[in-house]
């Protein structure tokens, strides 16, 4: 027989509260609320999970309902038409659907860089800028 390469999944429903921390691997799809810190790969909080988290690191996450606190996502942060986002977010690619809210101090960043404290110009005088666009 062959080895079959499945991901897990995992599914907090509409009427689950969880209060800690949660660490996954695979797909965690997210219709309750949760209240701590996410650790995981793909991590999907659909249109009635709400999520406020002090620390959630994940490899890739999809909002489409309400998620409030830090968070860094090694490769991208969607968040859709119904989804709303404030706080801290770091990520390397950012995509908003016409509709999503973004309320957050926003970093994106290459992987390399994700979570490494880096020196930032003290003011845009500092910001070096090679391109010009004139209208």
């Amino acid at each position: 027989m062959g080895k079959k390469n499945t991901k897990n999944l995992s599914i907090i429903d509409q009427e689950l509260k969880i209060d800690g921390s949660i660490s996954s691997s695979g797909k965690l799809i997210i219709r309750g609320r949760v209240t701590g810190t996410i650790d995981g790969d793909v991590v999907i909080i659909a249109k009635d999970g709400q999520v406020n988290s002090s620390a959630t690191t994940v490899s890739s996450i999809t909002i489409g309902g309400n998620f409030q606190g830090e968070l860094t996502a090694s490769k991208e942060l969607i968040i859709l038409s119904t989804g709303n986002c404030a706080g801290k977010v770091e990520c390397q690619d950012l995509i908003v659907e016409n509709g999503g809210i973004l309320n957050a101090e926003v970093s994106c960043k290459n992987a390399s860089r994700l979570t490494k404290n880096t020196q930032r110009p003290s003011s845009l005088a500092d910001v070096k800028m090679e391109k010009h666009i004139e209208l």
